[in-house]
């Protein structure tokens, strides 16, 4: 009889043991309390951003520098332009949940191909700061707009243009050659606080009649991405955008 109790008593201990999986052990570095990671878009991939749980994990290479000759690599401002929004890690983060999910918006890696190739932030397109700058006729410059939403005008009427200039039909969003009124929002990184490329890149998107309220300044870039441990990932080489 005591055998039997004995038997019963271990077939349920085992039952309960397998009927409760072993926990997964907590994340120590998170990204916020509340947050241990989130996932991603990367081409036809989901990537998890977390942090480096590694404790003792330190920088090295070219971001682990502090210090590099200025002029060129001078300390950017916090803000750009009036109403083009600078933002912080949780914020991109928070762009990459909502805005990049629904294709509303892109996060746009304005380095040269070479370091975008090394390693890029999730969720990522390259497109280089130069491609920006070209003149206003430049077929690639085109490409890359109506990629990002724009879409080109061409027959329209004076009263049209007349109308739009004083405020109507989304008059603020357009200009003679584009209209902006459906464009996506974009979010744009380069190397850290002292890379020139995206102020350059944000400066020349202006320039060309993009509305500013739809232009996000990652300013920390991939410098400080990394120093806080956040996942970098190695881009397909097709994920690179105009950089033929």
């Amino acid at each position: 009889m005591k055998n039997s109790i004995l038997t019963g008593a271990l077939i349920c201990m085992v039952t309960a043991a397998w009927s409760y999986p072993l926990q997964a052990k907590e994340t120590e570095v998170k990204i916020t309390p509340a947050m241990e990671y989130t996932i991603v878009t990367q081409g036809n991939d989901q990537v998890k951003v977390e942090r480096i749980q590694d404790t003792e994990h330190l920088l090295d290479g070219a971001f682990a520098e502090t210090s590099r000759p200025c002029p060129p690599y001078c300390i950017n401002p916090l803000i750009l332009s009036e109403d083009v929004h600078t933002v912080d890690e949780l914020e991109v983060i928070k762009f990459m949940e909502t805005s990049h999910t629904s294709g509303s918006g892109m996060i746009v890696d304005t380095r040269s191909p070479g370091w975008h190739e090394r390693g890029t932030i999730p969720g990522s397109v390259n497109i280089p700061f130069a491609v920006f700058e070209k003149p206003v006729e430049d077929t690639q410059l085109a490409d890359v707009l109506e990629r990002l939403g724009a879409k080109q005008r061409h027959d329209v009427s004076t009263l049209v243009r007349l109308l739009e200039r004083i405020g109507l039909f989304n008059g603020d969003k357009k200009t003679d050659r584009w209209d902006y009124s459906q464009a996506r929002d974009v979010l744009l990184w380069c190397n850290g606080p002292w890379c020139g490329q995206t102020p350059r890149a944000i400066k020349a998107l202006l320039s060309h009649g993009y509305p500013a309220d739809k232009l996000y300044y990652y300013r920390g870039g991939i410098q400080t991405w990394q120093s806080l441990g956040l996942a970098t990932v190695k881009p397909v080489k097709d994920s690179a955008v105009a950089s033929r």
